[in-house]
Formats: structure tokens, sequence, C-alpha cells
């Protein structure tokens, strides 16, 4: 694979340090991560004995299917392939499991066994991302497939199992989950920007959804911290891998750094990025004493104690991926813009640069590619560095002495290896209809909410309200709204909210030495379109 060739890097300075790494890396590495990755893919992979046709183990260190879609390999093989796991996730479709059956909310479970019979032992379900992007693959698919006028296909064997997945993802995205890493239970960034679509020929109920999804999406940008809130009503910060892996799972090259959908080059995509990657900085010792504007071994969230909390593979390259995308856009567009919003983001390259539009024809434009590029490098290279010697990709490695730790040759990270590979070599996936997507006006007016509850309190206790948005402190009990005990035993607030928007929210009980949440689970509604509304409660 030839590393990425852009136009606007052709002025680069000879090739840095970490870009001599990463492109030897690449060289070596991508044979090992296709083979990995069709290893884990049954029934004839190396290591996915008595895996069904078309079922994809996570690990072979587990012996359960996840849902996934290979790629590499000839055309013709990989067609009979994606045939096979066609069949079988329309079979799994139809498995009834813990999370229900077809209609009644079993599309969400996230874990099935290898030969396509339920998982019935505890786990963190439903998870409803799985629907969304199997109908996203399964969608590129029979476009494909339509494009070779083979429309018999599509209507037999790929619609049905596409509208299945629409359907449940339309009754459903405005609904808890757990996230993507199966520990907790409530909105996901990832989960709702996975189940975005383009819409300009969709039927009117999955656009009427697309459009409110779309809106709620902008409520998890922290536009005081400057970051994606990956999963609001979670009592920790809310910076996660979540939120870059939902950037490149969007992109959309003709998008360009549309910020509505978080598009990699977005100002908001960027800051978010910086934030992420920063927070690492202090946490694992493999990282200690690397400079600002160099990479570092990244994870889930700096929070994690899984195994110990450590970098992940995945995690590291998305990081990649998601400055590759930023430049793959960068240099078509033939500009780069700078905001209030990215401006933290791009001083770590060039401390003088202010505020404004830089075109190719400028010395920053060329100054600041330049660095993200190396920068992207960076973090190919630091997996590379923990990356043993056969090339065997783990699900995460030491963030002491960068050694590999948990499950083996991880499905996921062999198949994060290889899209960030592809970014690099200036590859950009199918356009999905990004461009033509536009936030709607009433998005952006508020509603009033009225919020009451009963609750009688001790003498010097006061109740406040806390919730998933900003509005309501994003579950930050230092700066509560206070409510009114005009009408007590009621006590009452009013908030200013986003309209057709899934909140959740709680009450809480503080006195001078003291803070007391109500009990779980957390109140949950939905935002009129547009008017007033008015909640009851009683305190729990």
């Amino acid at each position: 694979m030839r590393p990425l060739s852009l136009s606007a890097l052709s002025s680069c300075a000879p090739t840095s340090l970490q870009s001599t790494v990463a492109n030897a890396y690449v060289t070596k590495e991508l044979p090992i991560a296709q083979a990995g990755l069709l290893a884990n893919i049954g029934p004839n992979g190396a290591k996915s004995s008595g895996a069904y046709p078309g079922i994809v183990i996570a690990s072979p260190s587990t012996r359960s299917s996840t849902n996934f879609i290979a790629s590499g390999g000839s055309a013709a093989s990989m067609s009979s392939l994606i045939d096979m796991f066609v069949s079988a996730e329309a079979n799994i479709q139809q498995v009834a499991s813990p999370s229900g059956n077809v209609t009644t909310g079993g599309l969400g479970e996230p874990k099935f066994m290898i030969n396509e019979t339920a998982f019935t032992g505890a786990w963190g379900r439903p998870q409803r991302d799985g629907p969304a992007l199997r109908a996203t693959t399964l969608i590129t698919y029979a476009n494909w497939l339509l494009q070779q006028d083979n429309v018999l296909y599509v209507t037999s064997a790929l619609w049905p199992v596409i509208q299945l997945d629409l359907d449940y993802v339309a009754s459903s995205w405005n609904l808890s989950t757990y996230d993507l890493w199966e520990e907790v239970y409530a909105y996901s960034f990832f989960t709702s920007a996975a189940a975005t679509l383009g819409h300009s020929d969709l039927e009117s109920n999955y656009a009427f959804q697309a459009d409110r999804l779309l809106c709620f999406l902008q409520s998890f940008w922290n536009s005081s911290s400057g970051y994606i809130i990956a999963n609001p009503g979670v009592q920790r910060s809310g910076i996660d891998a979540n939120t870059v892996l939902a950037s490149i799972h969007t992109f959309d090259v003709d998008a360009g750094c549309d910020a509505t959908t978080y598009q990699p080059c977005s100002d908001k995509a960027l800051a978010n990025l910086k934030v992420y990657v920063d927070s690492f900085r202090g946490v694992y010792t493999i990282n200690s004493g690397v400079p600002e504007n160099e990479a570092v071994a990244t994870g889930r969230y700096f929070e994690d104690v899984y195994q110990g909390g450590n970098p992940w593979y995945l995690t590291t390259f998305a990081v990649a991926e998601q400055l590759y995308d930023a430049l793959i856009v960068w240099n078509k567009q033939g500009y780069l813009d700078v905001t209030d919003v990215s401006l933290d983001f791009f001083r770590t390259f060039d401390v003088s640069v202010s505020t404004g539009t830089y075109t190719a024809s400028s010395s920053t434009y060329g100054t600041l590619m330049c660095a993200i590029k190396s920068f992207a490098d960076g973090f190919v290279a630091v997996n590379a560095n923990y990356t043993p010697s056969d090339g065997s990709l783990a699900e995460q490695y030491s963030r002491t002495d960068g050694l590999p730790v948990s499950a083996v040759d991880l499905t996921w990270s062999y198949a994060s290896a290889l899209t960030a590979f592809a970014a690099l070599e200036g590859q950009s996936p199918v356009t999905w209809g990004a461009q033509a997507l536009s936030v709607s006006s009433t998005c952006y007016s508020p509603v009033s909410v009225t919020f009451n509850v009963d609750a009688t309190t001790a003498f010097g206790e006061n109740i406040y309200l806390t919730g998933s948005l900003p509005a309501l402190s994003s579950w930050d009990a230092s700066t509560a709204i206070p409510m009114s005990s005009a009408n007590y035993p009621i006590w009452s607030t009013t908030a200013s909210l986003p309209p057709d928007t899934p909140i959740q929210y709680k009450y809480i009980r503080k006195d001078a030495n003291s803070v007391t949440w109500e009990s779980d689970p957390n109140n949950a509604f939905t935002t009129v379109a547009s008017g007033s509304q008015m909640l009851d409660d009683l305190w729990r």
C-alpha cells in the first residue's frame, strides 16, 4: 500500500521519523491484518473453527459471534463471503434472545453463539447500534449490486434484512441503550451517529425520524467544555473514543467539514479529538514525557478500569484515521478553516495561527497539512511500537510496558488497522448523503418545560434539578438548577430545552453538608416539537 499522496503534502520536509515507521509498519501489517480478520470468519477461518458460515467471531478468546463485515481479498471470494454473512445475519435476526424476538426488541441483542443460537448469559443489553451498523453495511453492498444490475438479490435477500433494521432504528433511536463498550445504559453518541442516514429517497417515516435524530445529535455537543459528551447521564467526564469512532464511521467526503454530522475535519470533531487525545497524556506510563504535539497511545476513556484500563489498538488507529480523513477533505477542497471552536487543535501545530480560512496557496495551509500528517502517522507508529513481531493484534496493550493484554486476535483491532491504512492511502468510503442533510430550523427553537416534583424536605434542605443536557447542568450537582418551593411541597422550575429531544433527568436534595440523589432509574421524556409542556413527578 502506498502512503497518502496528496498534492498539498508534496512540499513537506523530508519524511519524518513517524512517517517512516508508519509506512514500514503498514507494508508489513497490512497482509497480516487482512489474514487475521479473515481467520475469524466461519466456516473456513483458521481461528473460527465451528463457526457457522458467515459468522464473525469477536476473538478466538471468546466463542460468541459479533456483527461485523470483512474487507479485502478478491472480488469474487469476498462476494461469496459477504453473501454468507448476509445469510447468517438474516438467520440471527430471527433468533429469540433475552432482548426479545424479531418484533419485540430482539434486534438489539448484541451477542450470539457461533452456531446462531441465543447467548443467554448476563450481558449489557440491548445494544441498539447493531441494527444501524448492519443496515449501513448492507445498504452499501446493495447500492453496489444495483450498479451491477443485480436487482433480484437486493430485493429478495438484502431488503428484508435492511427493512427490519431500519424499522427497529426508526422506533428505538430515542431510547436508552448499552453503549458500544457494553458497560453503561444511557444515550450514546456513537449509537445515535450510527443511526444517522442520508434520507433523500427514504420512506417518509424513515426520513421523519432521521430529521428528529439529526436534531437530537446536536445535543451531545458541550460548547462550554469544547467536546462531545459520549454518554449523557453517566457519572464520568464523557470524554470517550465513542465520539472519535462515530466521526470516522459517518465520514462522507462530499460533506466537507460539516459540523452537523460531526465530519472528521469539522471544528467540533477536531476540538473533541484534541480533548480526547490529551486526556491520556498523563494517564499511561508509556505516554510519559511525550510532547503535546506528538502522538500518544489512547484507550476507551481515561477513567477506564477494565483489565487495568489500557490503550487499545483500535482507538489509537481511530485517531490516525480521523486525521487522515480530515487531510483528504482539506486536500480535495483546497482550503481549511480555523474557527474559535477548532483554534486550540490547530495551535497544537502552529502557535501563531489565528481564526480564518487558509487556502492551498498560503504557507500556513502547507505548514498545518504537513504537521497534521506527521501527527497522524505518529499514532500508527505508536501502535507499531507495541505490536508484537508476529503482527498479531490483541484488544489492548499494557499501559505500563506496552505488552499485549486481554482478548487475542481481536477482529475489531484488525479491521481498525485496515480502515486506518486505507485512509492513509487516501481512500474514502462511498458517500452516504451527509452533504444533503441540514438541521431543521425548529431544532434551534427551544420549548418551555416546567418540572414539578412533590418532595417533603427538612429545614435547610432544598430540591434541585439536573439532567442529560447542558441546559440541565449535564448531571453536575454543583451547578444543578434550584427549584422554587412557593407551592410547597411542590417544587418547581421551568427550563428552555431543545424541541423533540429525548432527555433524562433527576431531582436532587441538597443541604449545607450533603447531596442526595433520587433513586434509579433516571426520569426520561421527549420534549414536544413546539410550545410548552409540564411534568409532574413524585420524589423517589
